[in-house]
């Protein structure tokens, strides 16, 4: 299942069972609603033809997250995350987000390497990669319902 876990990619006109909802965050989370796809394995499967570029990893409360962008068979480059909970080796769950989005998403884990460097390590601030963690739970929890 999910066998080319380095190879993703995701067109929406070549994924059949690709699911779109739309994540509302709240006010103070400075961000706006988006919509986020939510990938099935087959659709997996057909977006990672082309290969993909491991950028970062993120362990959670709500799971641990791997991103990486990749380019289809059509070479469309796409913007992707894979969920993993718990011990399973196998993904829960892989998301597809807009380059703006992603690009906030890279932007925030940035931040919290140059944001550690300039805090004492007993400090516990809200940082930017707990901002971070806090947008994925809101994209895992709305995206719970949606089957694929």
């Amino acid at each position: 299942m999910w066998s080319n876990l380095l190879c993703y990619c995701y067109t929406i006109r070549r994924c059949q069972h690709l699911k779109s909802y739309t994540v509302n965050f709240h006010q103070e989370d400075n961000a706006k609603a988006t919509t986020v796809h939510k990938l099935s394995e087959e659709d997996f499967n057909k977006a990672t033809e082309k290969g993909t570029r491991h950028l970062f990893d993120l362990d959670t409360n709500v799971g641990f997250f791997v991103f990486f962008d990749a380019e289809d068979a059509e070479g469309n480059d796409q913007y992707l995350m894979l969920q993993y909970e718990g011990d399973h080796e196998e993904p829960s769950a892989c998301y597809g987000f807009d380059l703006k989005l992603y690009y906030q998403f890279l932007a925030l884990y940035l931040n919290d390497l140059e944001f550690q460097g300039e805090t004492n390590e007993e400090e516990e601030e809200y940082g930017p990669i707990h901002h971070l963690a806090h947008l994925l739970y809101h994209i895992v929890e709305d995206g719970k319902s949606i089957e694929v």
